[in-house]
Protein backbone atom coordinates (compact mmCIF):
# COMPACT_ATOMS: atom_id res chain seq x y z
CA UNK A 1 0.00 0.00 0.00
CA UNK A 2 1.71 3.47 -1.01
CA UNK A 3 2.11 5.93 2.09
CA UNK A 4 -0.21 8.85 2.45
CA UNK A 5 1.32 12.24 1.99
CA UNK A 6 1.44 12.49 5.45
CA UNK A 7 2.83 9.51 6.10
CA UNK A 8 5.36 10.02 3.22
CA UNK A 9 6.14 13.79 5.02
CA UNK A 10 6.51 12.41 8.24
CA UNK A 11 8.97 9.94 7.14
CA UNK A 12 11.33 12.18 5.50
CA UNK A 13 11.09 14.54 8.20
CA UNK A 14 12.06 11.84 10.80
CA UNK A 15 15.04 10.63 7.95
CA UNK A 16 16.15 14.31 7.59
CA UNK A 17 16.29 14.47 11.67
CA UNK A 18 18.46 11.41 12.13
CA UNK A 19 20.91 12.23 9.28
CA UNK A 20 23.19 15.28 11.58
CA UNK A 21 23.22 12.34 14.46
CA UNK A 22 24.29 9.52 11.86
CA UNK A 23 27.15 11.68 10.74
CA UNK A 24 28.54 12.89 14.21
CA UNK A 25 28.24 9.15 15.11
CA UNK A 26 29.69 7.05 11.95
CA UNK A 27 33.05 5.29 13.22
CA UNK A 28 32.00 5.76 16.88
CA UNK A 29 31.46 3.07 19.18
CA UNK A 30 28.29 2.47 21.46
CA UNK A 31 28.03 0.27 24.39
CA UNK A 32 24.62 -0.60 24.93
CA UNK A 33 23.69 -3.03 28.37
CA UNK A 34 21.05 -4.87 27.05
CA UNK A 35 17.92 -6.22 29.91
CA UNK A 36 14.58 -5.72 31.35
CA UNK A 37 11.39 -6.24 29.32
CA UNK A 38 13.17 -5.21 26.15
CA UNK A 39 15.02 -8.79 26.91
CA UNK A 40 11.59 -10.92 27.44
CA UNK A 41 8.83 -9.52 25.04
CA UNK A 42 9.04 -10.94 21.40
CA UNK A 43 8.00 -7.56 19.78
CA UNK A 44 10.64 -5.35 21.83
CA UNK A 45 13.58 -8.10 21.05
CA UNK A 46 13.13 -7.80 17.29
CA UNK A 47 12.92 -4.11 17.37
CA UNK A 48 16.10 -4.14 19.47
CA UNK A 49 17.92 -5.94 17.12
CA UNK A 50 16.64 -4.38 14.70
CA UNK A 51 18.14 -1.23 16.12
CA UNK A 52 21.84 -2.64 16.94
CA UNK A 53 21.78 -4.11 13.20
CA UNK A 54 20.66 -0.36 11.81
CA UNK A 55 23.49 0.87 13.97
CA UNK A 56 26.31 -1.32 12.59
CA UNK A 57 24.99 -1.06 8.75
CA UNK A 58 25.17 2.89 8.80
CA UNK A 59 28.91 3.02 10.39
CA UNK A 60 28.30 2.73 13.78
CA UNK A 61 30.28 -0.38 16.45
CA UNK A 62 27.89 -0.97 18.73
CA UNK A 63 28.87 -3.43 21.33
CA UNK A 64 25.70 -5.34 23.56
CA UNK A 65 26.21 -6.52 27.42
CA UNK A 66 23.24 -8.32 28.39
CA UNK A 67 22.11 -9.23 31.65
CA UNK A 68 20.29 -12.59 32.85
CA UNK A 69 18.86 -12.19 36.50
CA UNK A 70 15.55 -13.78 36.20
CA UNK A 71 16.37 -16.39 33.94
CA UNK A 72 19.03 -17.76 36.30
CA UNK A 73 16.68 -17.41 39.31
CA UNK A 74 13.87 -19.65 37.22
CA UNK A 75 16.05 -21.72 36.17
CA UNK A 76 17.60 -22.26 40.17
CA UNK A 77 14.41 -22.86 41.31
CA UNK A 78 13.43 -25.18 38.55
CA UNK A 79 16.86 -27.21 39.94
CA UNK A 80 15.19 -26.75 43.25
CA UNK A 81 18.92 -24.70 44.61
CA UNK A 82 18.20 -22.01 46.89
CA UNK A 83 18.66 -18.36 46.41
CA UNK A 84 19.73 -15.89 49.09
CA UNK A 85 20.64 -12.55 48.70
CA UNK A 86 22.76 -9.50 50.35
CA UNK A 87 22.20 -5.95 49.83
CA UNK A 88 20.35 -7.38 46.83
CA UNK A 89 23.35 -9.72 45.55
CA UNK A 90 22.77 -13.15 44.79
CA UNK A 91 25.01 -15.19 47.27
CA UNK A 92 26.85 -17.49 44.53
CA UNK A 93 28.62 -20.69 45.55
CA UNK A 94 30.08 -23.05 43.17
CA UNK A 95 26.55 -24.29 42.07
CA UNK A 96 24.87 -21.51 41.63
CA UNK A 97 27.98 -19.92 39.58
CA UNK A 98 27.70 -22.99 37.37
CA UNK A 99 23.93 -22.35 36.55
CA UNK A 100 24.74 -18.79 35.87
CA UNK A 101 27.94 -19.54 33.53
CA UNK A 102 25.50 -21.90 31.55
CA UNK A 103 22.32 -19.09 31.84
CA UNK A 104 24.71 -16.46 31.07
CA UNK A 105 27.13 -17.82 28.73
CA UNK A 106 24.84 -20.18 27.07
CA UNK A 107 21.08 -19.66 26.39
CA UNK A 108 20.78 -15.86 27.12
CA UNK A 109 24.03 -15.47 25.26
CA UNK A 110 22.88 -17.29 22.34
CA UNK A 111 19.44 -16.44 22.01
CA UNK A 112 20.82 -12.37 21.78
CA UNK A 113 22.96 -13.62 18.91
CA UNK A 114 20.54 -15.60 16.91
CA UNK A 115 18.20 -12.48 17.49
CA UNK A 116 20.59 -9.93 15.80
CA UNK A 117 21.68 -12.36 13.22
CA UNK A 118 18.35 -12.94 11.87
CA UNK A 119 17.79 -9.48 11.77
CA UNK A 120 20.69 -9.08 9.20
CA UNK A 121 23.34 -8.57 11.26
CA UNK A 122 26.38 -10.44 12.26
CA UNK A 123 26.81 -11.01 15.93
CA UNK A 124 29.37 -13.04 17.75
CA UNK A 125 28.44 -14.14 21.68
CA UNK A 126 31.59 -13.86 24.32
CA UNK A 127 32.20 -14.60 28.05
CA UNK A 128 35.06 -12.50 30.17
CA UNK A 129 36.55 -15.70 29.79
CA UNK A 130 37.21 -15.61 26.13
CA UNK A 131 40.31 -14.48 25.53
CA UNK A 132 40.99 -13.14 29.03
CA UNK A 133 38.28 -10.33 27.86
CA UNK A 134 37.36 -9.60 31.36
CA UNK A 135 39.37 -10.04 34.05
CA UNK A 136 38.10 -9.87 37.58
CA UNK A 137 37.93 -9.90 41.55
CA UNK A 138 35.93 -11.15 44.01
CA UNK A 139 33.96 -8.43 44.96
CA UNK A 140 34.30 -7.04 48.62
CA UNK A 141 30.79 -6.29 50.73
CA UNK A 142 30.90 -4.43 53.58
CA UNK A 143 28.30 -5.24 56.30
CA UNK A 144 28.02 -2.06 59.15
CA UNK A 145 25.52 -1.14 61.76
CA UNK A 146 25.44 1.82 64.10
CA UNK A 147 26.72 -0.57 67.08
CA UNK A 148 29.72 -2.14 64.98
CA UNK A 149 33.17 -0.35 65.51
CA UNK A 150 34.12 -1.45 61.67
CA UNK A 151 32.66 -3.04 58.64
CA UNK A 152 31.98 -6.95 58.57
CA UNK A 153 33.41 -8.28 55.25
CA UNK A 154 30.44 -10.74 54.00
CA UNK A 155 31.40 -13.22 51.59
CA UNK A 156 28.90 -13.75 48.60
CA UNK A 157 31.11 -16.20 46.99
CA UNK A 158 31.73 -16.03 42.69
CA UNK A 159 30.54 -12.46 42.38
CA UNK A 160 32.90 -9.75 41.24
CA UNK A 161 34.20 -6.85 39.84
CA UNK A 162 35.86 -5.76 37.25
CA UNK A 163 39.94 -5.34 37.34
CA UNK A 164 40.26 -4.95 33.76
CA UNK A 165 39.31 -5.15 30.18
CA UNK A 166 40.84 -6.96 27.43
CA UNK A 167 40.82 -3.89 24.83
CA UNK A 168 42.73 -5.98 21.62
CA UNK A 169 39.77 -8.70 21.72
CA UNK A 170 37.24 -5.77 21.41
CA UNK A 171 39.13 -3.94 18.86
CA UNK A 172 39.35 -7.28 16.42
CA UNK A 173 35.51 -7.09 16.54
CA UNK A 174 34.90 -3.56 16.69
CA UNK A 175 37.32 -2.99 13.48
CA UNK A 176 35.32 -6.00 11.53
CA UNK A 177 31.69 -6.28 10.76
CA UNK A 178 31.25 -8.66 13.13
CA UNK A 179 28.98 -6.94 16.86
CA UNK A 180 30.01 -8.22 20.23
CA UNK A 181 27.37 -9.74 22.67
CA UNK A 182 28.96 -10.51 26.19
CA UNK A 183 27.97 -11.59 28.73
CA UNK A 184 28.95 -10.50 31.91
CA UNK A 185 31.48 -13.65 33.86
CA UNK A 186 34.57 -12.76 34.24
CA UNK A 187 38.01 -15.01 35.11
CA UNK A 188 39.77 -14.39 38.08
CA UNK A 189 43.72 -14.93 38.33
CA UNK A 190 43.29 -18.35 39.47
CA UNK A 191 40.68 -19.03 36.61
CA UNK A 192 37.37 -19.15 38.79
CA UNK A 193 35.01 -17.66 37.05
CA UNK A 194 32.70 -14.76 38.63
CA UNK A 195 29.33 -13.16 37.76
CA UNK A 196 29.72 -9.35 37.44
CA UNK A 197 26.54 -7.20 37.55
CA UNK A 198 25.86 -6.31 33.76
CA UNK A 199 25.95 -2.20 34.24
CA UNK A 200 29.54 -2.43 35.60
CA UNK A 201 30.24 -4.19 32.74
CA UNK A 202 28.64 -1.85 30.22
CA UNK A 203 30.22 1.07 32.05
CA UNK A 204 33.82 -0.57 32.61
CA UNK A 205 33.86 -1.57 28.62
CA UNK A 206 32.56 1.83 27.43
CA UNK A 207 34.91 3.52 29.87
CA UNK A 208 38.34 1.66 28.49
CA UNK A 209 37.28 1.53 25.05
CA UNK A 210 36.58 5.89 25.73
CA UNK A 211 33.44 5.10 24.05
CA UNK A 212 30.81 7.62 22.51
CA UNK A 213 27.87 6.64 24.50
CA UNK A 214 26.72 4.15 26.81
CA UNK A 215 23.41 3.46 27.01
CA UNK A 216 21.41 1.51 29.71
CA UNK A 217 18.19 -0.25 28.94
CA UNK A 218 15.75 -0.10 32.08
CA UNK A 219 11.98 -0.46 32.85
CA UNK A 220 11.40 3.22 33.22
CA UNK A 221 10.91 6.10 31.71
CA UNK A 222 14.30 7.97 32.96
CA UNK A 223 15.31 9.69 36.02
CA UNK A 224 12.31 11.41 37.80
CA UNK A 225 12.85 14.75 40.09
CA UNK A 226 10.92 14.31 43.16
CA UNK A 227 7.31 15.39 41.66
CA UNK A 228 7.55 12.58 38.78
CA UNK A 229 8.61 14.50 36.03
CA UNK A 230 11.46 12.99 33.42
CA UNK A 231 15.02 14.70 33.98
CA UNK A 232 15.79 14.58 30.44
CA UNK A 233 19.13 16.29 30.44
CA UNK A 234 21.77 16.45 33.52
CA UNK A 235 25.04 17.22 34.14
CA UNK A 236 27.27 14.52 36.01
CA UNK A 237 27.32 17.44 39.21
CA UNK A 238 23.41 17.88 38.49
CA UNK A 239 23.43 14.13 39.08
CA UNK A 240 25.72 14.07 42.20
CA UNK A 241 23.09 16.42 43.64
CA UNK A 242 20.50 14.37 43.08
CA UNK A 243 22.44 11.50 45.09
CA UNK A 244 23.37 13.36 48.02
CA UNK A 245 19.58 15.27 48.16
CA UNK A 246 17.82 11.77 47.95
CA UNK A 247 16.58 11.77 44.54
CA UNK A 248 18.60 8.90 43.50
CA UNK A 249 18.60 5.91 46.29
CA UNK A 250 17.90 2.50 46.49
CA UNK A 251 18.40 0.34 42.96
CA UNK A 252 18.73 3.18 40.89
CA UNK A 253 21.97 3.96 42.21
CA UNK A 254 24.59 1.53 41.49
CA UNK A 255 22.95 1.52 37.50
CA UNK A 256 23.99 5.44 37.76
CA UNK A 257 26.69 5.01 39.94
CA UNK A 258 27.97 2.93 36.50
CA UNK A 259 27.01 5.62 34.31
CA UNK A 260 28.70 8.58 36.03
CA UNK A 261 31.84 6.76 36.66
CA UNK A 262 31.77 6.65 32.91
CA UNK A 263 30.73 9.73 31.74
CA UNK A 264 33.71 11.00 34.38
CA UNK A 265 36.36 8.46 32.71
CA UNK A 266 35.97 10.32 29.24
CA UNK A 267 32.63 8.38 27.49
CA UNK A 268 30.79 11.30 26.11
CA UNK A 269 27.42 10.57 27.47
CA UNK A 270 25.33 8.30 29.27
CA UNK A 271 21.37 7.31 28.77
CA UNK A 272 19.12 5.56 30.87
CA UNK A 273 16.59 4.89 28.41
CA UNK A 274 13.15 3.28 28.58
CA UNK A 275 13.36 -0.40 27.55
CA UNK A 276 10.00 -0.91 26.73
CA UNK A 277 9.04 1.89 24.14
CA UNK A 278 10.07 -0.27 20.63
CA UNK A 279 13.25 0.71 18.72
CA UNK A 280 13.72 3.11 22.06
CA UNK A 281 17.99 2.81 20.84
CA UNK A 282 17.37 4.61 17.75
CA UNK A 283 14.87 7.02 19.35
CA UNK A 284 17.26 8.04 21.49
CA UNK A 285 20.64 8.46 19.15
CA UNK A 286 18.75 9.44 15.85
CA UNK A 287 15.99 12.28 17.60
CA UNK A 288 16.27 14.92 19.41
CA UNK A 289 13.65 14.14 22.09
CA UNK A 290 14.92 11.07 22.89
CA UNK A 291 13.08 8.48 25.14
CA UNK A 292 14.95 8.98 28.34
CA UNK A 293 17.77 10.39 30.54
CA UNK A 294 20.49 11.77 29.16
CA UNK A 295 24.22 12.46 31.42
CA UNK A 296 26.99 14.56 30.12
CA UNK A 297 29.95 16.72 31.52
CA UNK A 298 28.88 19.59 29.42
CA UNK A 299 27.30 22.14 31.56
Amino acid sequence: MPLTRKDAMTTAHVLSEAMPYIQRFVGKTIVIKYGGNAMIDEKLQNSFARDIVMMKLIGINPIVVHGGGPQIGQLLEDLKIESHFINGMRVTDSKTMDVAEMVLGGAVNKQIVGLINNNGGQAIGLTGKDGQLLRAKKLRVEHKTPEMEAPEIIDIGHVGEVESVNVKVLDMLVNSDIIPVIAPIGVGADGASYNINADLVAGKVAEVLQAEKLILLTNIEGLMDKDGNILTGLTTKQVDDLIENGTIYGGMLPKIGCALSAVKSGVNSAHIIDGRVEHSCMLEIFTDEGVGTLITNRG
